[in-house]
């Protein structure tokens, strides 16, 4: 791969909004287990911005607002767990934060979290297949996943990635607002009329 034009190295922090700062803190901290490394009141009492190490030198930051407006689950965020209903989301919103988490210990994750009172979604082993899931642990897995929702309805994954990529991973052109393919943008191929 050739230089890039930016050098990014990785998330910086990314910044949600809360309706309870210390519910957060009890969440991320206590129950998730994120060390909370920096907390910020904003000036003339406009509201509180923390942010909470997790890993790699990325940060999960929050603000908290007295006067933001209520919650748009289906709008602003995902409206259910996969597996629980429609997850869509519309369009600029944040629709969920995925996890990166060690494959040996994802299954112990999902039992902990379990433990701990939260409710998942099932555990989706992401392939190539036609529905795209399977129920079991296969080669052409490439990612295993769960979500759940924080205090706030912020859709949260633990995800880890079980293969590596190839060129081959990179099939699909993408959609245009309209509903078209936008041809060859990314695989290079072109379709003729009439093929």
């Amino acid at each position: 791969m050739g230089e890039r034009e930016f050098e990014l190295g990785g998330v910086n922090h990314i910044a949600l909004v809360c309706k309870d700062m210390a519910r957060t803190v009890t969440f991320y901290r206590d129950v998730l287990g994120l060390p909370l490394i920096k907390t910020i009141d904003l000036p003339h009492g406009s509201g509180q911005h923390f942010f909470f190490d997790i890993g790699n030198g990325d940060s999960l930051a929050f603000f908290w607002f007295p006067d933001a407006p209520d919650a748009a689950p289906g709008v602003a965020s995902a409206g259910a767990l996969p597996g629980h209903g429609s997850m869509v989301s519309a369009h600029g919103s944040m629709n969920h934060i995925a996890f990166n988490v060690p494959a040996d210990k994802f299954d112990a994750y999902c039992k902990r979290l379990g433990e701990k009172g939260i409710k998942l979604s099932p555990v989706l082993n992401h392939d190539d297949s036609e529905m795209q899931v399977s129920p079991r642990m296969h080669d052409g897995v490439f990612v295993r996943s769960v979500y759940f929702f924080d205090p706030d309805g912020v859709c949260l994954e633990f995800a880890c990635w079980t293969r590596a990529f190839s060129a081959a991973d990179v099939a699909h052109d993408p959609m245009t607002a309209q509903g078209e393919r936008a041809l060859g943008l990314v695989t290079g191929a072109r379709v003729t009329v009439g093929a």
